[in-house]
Parts: C-alpha cells; sequence; structure tokens
C-alpha cells in the first residue's frame, strides 16, 4: 500500500500530490542541481500538478499539529464526516522522494525511527536526508543506485541497514516508474525497527547451529562406523587416527554446546559471576605457560605489567573464558607476536591483547561483537567475541577493539576491582 500512494485515488487507497515549494526551514532542494541523481529527462515522467487540486484548509492528509509535508496523502473513498488518511496513520516509517531525489514525505515514525526532524528532511536530497549503510560499511546509495542503476527494477527486497550511529533498521524500497523501463519518476522507502528481527534471529541461529553440528557429527558418525565394521583389517595407526579424529570433534561440539549455553545466559540476563581475588597478571601467565606446553613457540607470546594494580574481585572462571578467547583470536587470526599488556586504570585494571596481523578493516568494527560475525578469513562459530563481550560487560567492565601500536588488532578491555559477593 505505501509504495503505491501515487495510485491511490483510484483504488481507494489515496493520492499524492507534489506541493509546489519546499518547506520552510530546507535548504532549497527543489531547485535543480548538478549532483541531482535524475538527469533532466526525469522531469518529463513527472505527473504534473492538478490545476484543481484543493489548497488550504480542504487540503486532505494534514493532520493538524502534524509535521508538515511536501507531500500529503487524501482519501478518495473516505466518506463524509471520515477522518482523511495520513502518512502518520501507516505502521511504518515512510520516506518519498521525487523524480530529483528531493524528499517530499517523511513521516512521524520515519523521524522517530532516524531521529532526522521531518522539518529538517523536507525538500533535501534523500541520501543527505536519510544516510544509510550496509552491513559491509559501505554507503548504501551508492551501491543500490535507485536513480542511475538498472531501470527494470520495481522493488527493493527487505533488509538490514545502519544508520550514521550505527542501529540497525530494516529498510525495504518501491522504485515507482511512469512506464516499464522509464526513469524513476518516485523513490518509496519503508522503515522499521529493526527488533522486529527478533523471530527470524532465531532461526538463524537454529541454521547455524545445524550447520555447525553436522560436520563433526559426520566425521564421528563415519569413523566410529568404519571402526565397527572394519576393526580387524585397520592397523593400529589408521585406529589411533581415527579414535584421535573423533575425539577431536566430540571436543568441538561440546564447546559448541558450551558456547551457545553461553548465548543463552547472557541474552537472558541469567550469567552468574562470583567474584573472589584473582591474581590478574598469574592469571595471563598460566594461560601463556598451557599454551606453550601443547606446542606453541614461547616466543609467540609476550606479557607485559605496568603499575600496581588494584585488589581485583572477579570471576576466575570467566576471565579465564575471556582471555583464552582473545589470546586464541590473536594466534589465530593475527600474527606475529601476541602480546598481553596488563595496567591499572581508574578503579580496576586494564588488559589489551595485541597481535601483528592485518588488523580488523575500520568499517567492520563496529559489528566484531556481533553473534555469528565472521570476517571473509575467520571461521570459527563467530560466537567468540559476542561471548567475550557479554561476560566483560557482566563484571561491569567494557571491551573496545581497534588497531594495535605495531599494527594488527587489539582487544582492550577494563575491569573494575569490585566487592566480595557477601558484602
Amino acid at each position: 500500500m505505501v509504495a503505491d500512494l501515487r495510485r491511490g485515488a483510484g483504488r481507494g487507497v489515496g493520492s499524492g500530490r507534489h506541493v509546489g515549494q519546499p518547506a520552510e526551514g530546507s535548504d532549497g532542494a527543489a531547485a535543480r542541481s548538478s549532483e541531482d541523481p535524475a538527469g533532466d529527462e526525469n522531469t518529463t515522467d513527472v505527473p504534473a500538478e492538478r490545476e484543481d487540486a484543493p489548497q488550504g484548509p480542504a487540503r486532505a492528509g494534514r493532520r493538524q499539529g502534524s509535521a508538515p509535508a511536501l507531500w500529503d496523502v487524501d482519501t478518495a473513498s473516505a466518506g463524509p464526516g471520515e477522518p482523511a488518511l495520513h502518512a502518520d496513520d501507516l505502521p511504518d516509517g515512510v520516506v518519498v522522494a521525487d523524480a530529483r531525489g528531493r524528499v517530499v514525505l517523511f513521516n512521524s515514525l520515519a523521524a522517530q525511527l532516524t531521529g532526522v526532524p521531518a522539518e529538517s528532511a523536507l525538500g533535501r536530497d534523500y541520501r543527505a536526508a536519510l544516510p544509510l549503510n550496509g552491513l559491509d560499511g559501505n554507503n548504501w546509495w551508492e551501491s543500490s543506485d535507485p536513480y542511475g542503476g538498472d531501470r527494470e527494477r520495481t522493488r527493493q527486497p527487505e533488509r538490514v541497514l545502519c544508520l550514521p550511529d550505527e542501529r540497525e533498521i530494516l529498510v525495504a524500497a518501491r522504485y515507482v516508474r511512469a512506464r516499464p523501463g522509464g526513469a524513476l519518476v518516485r523513490l518509496v522507502v519503508t522503515l522499521r525497527d529493526a527488533s522486529a528481527r527478533a523471530e527470524r534471529s532465531r532461526a538463524d541461529l537454529v541454521s547455524e547451529v545445524a550447520h555447525e553440528l553436522r560436520s563433526p557429527l559426520t566425521s564421528v558418525k563415519g569413523f566410529t562406523s568404519t571402526l565397527l565394521n572394519k576393526w580387524e583389517r585397520l592397523t593400529d595407526k589408521q585406529k589411533l587416527f581415527m579414535l584421535e579424529t573423533v575425539n577431536a570433534d566430540a571436543d568441538r561440539v561440546t564447546r559448541l554446546i558450551h558456547d551457545l549455553l553461553d548465548v543463552s545466559r547472557i541474552e537472558s540476563g541469567r550469567l552468574e559471576v562470583r567474584r573472589q581475588v584473582v591474581d590478574l597478571p598469574a592469571a595471563v601467565r598460566r594461560l601463556v605457560a598451557r599454551r606453550v606446553t601443547s606446542g606453541e613457540p614461547e616466543e609467540r607470546f609476550r606479557v607485559e605489567t605496568h603499575g600496581e594494580l588494584p585488589q581485583m574481585w572477579l570471576d576466575a572462571d570467566k576471565l579465564e573464558q575471556i582471555l583464552s578467547n582473545l589470546v586464541e583470536n590473536g594466534v589465530r587470526h593475527g600474527a606475529g607476536t601476541v602480546s598481553i599488556v596488563i595496567e591499572p586504570c581508574e578503579g580496576g585494571a586494564a588488559v589489551s591483547v595485541r597481535d601483528e596481523g592485518q588488523g580488523i578493516a575500520p568499517e567492520t568494527i563496529p559489528r566484531v561483537f556481533r553473534q555469528f560475525w565472521r570476517s571473509k578469513r575467520r571461521g570459527g562459530t563467530g560466537l567468540g567475541l559476542f561471548i567475550v563481550k557479554g561476560l566483560v560487560e557482566a563484571h561491569g567492565g567494557t571491551i573496545t577493539v581497534g588497531r594495535a601500536p605495531n599494527g594488527g588488532a587489539e582487544f582492550r578491555f577494563t575491569m573494575p576491582a569490585g566487592t566480595p559477593e557477601f558484602v
């Protein structure tokens, strides 16, 4: 319905009309400029303003006290005394741009979702009024190019995009053309709160878990079946290899189950923190010693402690989980030496885990701690850093990611000193 406002009068929904001048206080974008997204030929496709269109108080679709709009929605089918349909009555945020890319409608829900006042959006170029980025950090309008792209397109399916403040929003678009394959005469964009994705996220979780379980379970089933059916014909070396593989795959499944349980506890707020006095530098050194014992070169790690630390009341098991995830991340995805730097900070301690690899692209940093986030060169379930963030925040701390002094990635988390549970 939203996408067809221009044809609504004939269908009993509503009709839209252009108002001749931009809203007061707009940037005057109604004037044609070299930066307009569509060429002059597009203006021939714009439906002409009806000379007999009602003006002043007779104009329907403008609710008293509502935000001004260059575009009004009238109700052709409304009977005597029935209120006219207004854009603010629609259940979604709606943004409409004309043939020149000038915003002519920006309803109240669009303003609420984006944080952009309707008065400042009306009359502006759609890209300035509604800046959107893809999840890869790239400008969405540049990649989709509504006015200059494929003229056979009529719609853009709903997808998740990001506002400038990194909030996610669900966006769909309709490309209204005067004729098939013609120039765009109207761009209609609908906006919805991304929280509506909750059901879809649960489906994604089931799909992701099924995918992660399939590979190890297939291996376990295959090797156990072979061992049972061909035990006598296998050499000891073959048996050992198969049993070691089954054991490793069983460990992989166990880790995934533990990760999923942690995710569930974090999201439901049921994560318990059992505080005790923890020697932070000693915990880091024990972790590094275990990795060296397992076969990794000692020179791959460097532990630095600066200044005197306060007495730290932390959950020792969860601290080990945080450190293990971050160090594993540096070893697997970084390069060179993995440095763990411990230093005091206001009210507690800070730990930085740095590697010397390629680092993380700036545009992907806001998504690093999301569930199932994986860059092209990263494996695993994509839950590790999400869990780390949840564990740090459960202690009242914070975690950030940036570029290390010698290149590579730096994950830095802070922990308040805390107090014993009985205080």
